[in-house]
């Protein structure tokens, strides 16, 4: 498999696993102390830093820089930030989701181009 791609799909990976641990407390562990709402958090990020470290390994090993790694980081928590707020929290779609996926595409423009 192409080194991106595999990178591309381990961060799509660790996102969910993110996005879960930041936001799945709200839904599944409600009514339980915060203390067991963080443990349970640590835990799920943990799983998630087994999928960001080799995606970023992968990354800069093929010659990604710092600022290209976190736009495609914010870029890739926006796709899966909102399905998951639309189908696990039944929020209403907004067109500003729209806007904001436009302006992360402006962020992707000036930092992946030709700087020659």
């Amino acid at each position: 498999m192409n080194p991106t791609l595999l990178a591309l799909c381990l961060l799509v990976i660790s996102n969910c696993f993110m996005t879960l641990a930041w936001y799945g407390h709200l839904k599944y562990l409600h009514n339980a102390p915060i203390w067991q709402a963080i443990l349970l958090s640590w835990c799920i990020a943990l799983l998630e830093y087994s999928f960001m470290i080799p995606a970023t390994k992968l990354f800069s090993q093929h010659g990604w820089s710092l600022g290209q790694m976190k736009i495609t980081q914010e870029v890739v928590t926006l796709i899966v930030f909102v399905p998951f707020m639309l189908f696990m929290f039944k929020q209403p779609f907004k067109l500003d989701y729209v806007w904001a996926m436009l302006c992360l595409l402006g962020c992707v423009y000036f930092v992946f181009r030709n700087q020659s």
